[in-house]
């Protein structure tokens, strides 16, 4: 079991502070990571890949070695480093424009082939870094800058739902997702990323954690009403549960 959060900064996390926006999940996400690379003793073997997006900093703040990747082949470089290093723990952290946007394919193929790498998804349903245009998670009716009269179903229809299609392949490992929309949902989220990573040091294979995040800027809210977004009508379309465990689709 993951331990629970205490205030001291773990090792695999700096001190410099983070660029991120008050009420912003990755933050959150990027020191649950530390948790768990301290946890499991992994931090001198790990290697993460971030791509273009809000988290193209994370160098920054991970105490251990991270490589950029151009947008979307985020999982490309995971795999090719994986299987060059195959001893390393090596994981990818992407946003949902990166992956489930210009990066569809690379995700797809990468865990149809079971690739031994973990991916930490974060889905806070608009283009975060760009300006708040739509991503392919972003609800219908939801207003972004690119739909200033909300999502259409018609015209752009429904959000992408990551986990579901993942499910739908044969060699994923785990899928779970997640949302950080209170203390409860960050500790669920910290144990998700720790079965994810335990099952990449096991040698499993695919595993892959979406996380439902608040964005209060570009999703118009205080930090307070993201979280309530997020618990109240992300989780609507996007349902918090184990997709697959140990290889195996879990009945919802």
């Amino acid at each position: 079991m993951a331990k629970e959060c205490s205030n001291r900064r773990p090792e695999a996390l700096t001190d410099r502070h983070t660029h991120y926006c008050a009420g912003c999940g990755h933050g959150i996400v990027l020191r649950v990571i530390a948790e768990v690379v301290d946890a499991l003793n992994i931090r001198e073997r790990t290697i993460g890949v971030a791509p273009v997006g809000c988290a193209v900093l994370s160098y920054f703040y991970m105490n251990f070695d991270v490589t950029e990747a151009a947008h979307g082949r985020t999982p490309c470089v995971a795999t090719g480093i994986k299987r060059a290093l195959p001893d390393r723990i090596v994981f990818s952290y992407q946003g949902d424009g990166d992956l489930a946007a210009i990066g569809t394919g690379e995700t797809v193929h990468t865990a149809n082939r079971g690739e031994n790498i973990t991916v930490i998804f974060i889905n806070n349903a608009v283009y975060g870094m760009t300006g708040g245009q739509m991503a392919p998670t972003s609800l219908v009716g939801q207003k972004t800058t690119t739909t200033p009269d909300g999502r259409d179903y018609e015209g752009s229809g429904p959000p992408m739902q990551m986990c579901e299609l993942l499910n739908t392949l044969e060699k994923p490992y785990y899928i779970e997702r997640v949302a950080l929309d209170g203390p409860k949902g960050v500790r669920k989220t910290k144990q998700a990323i720790h079965n994810a990573f335990e099952a990449q040091v096991a040698g499993h294979g695919y595993s892959f954690v979406e996380v439902l995040s608040p964005c209060p800027v570009y999703q118009r809210l205080s930090p307070t009403k993201a979280l309530e977004f997020v618990a109240n009508e992300m989780t609507d379309r996007f349902p918090v549960r184990v997709f697959r465990e140990k290889g195996r689709p879990v009945n919802a």
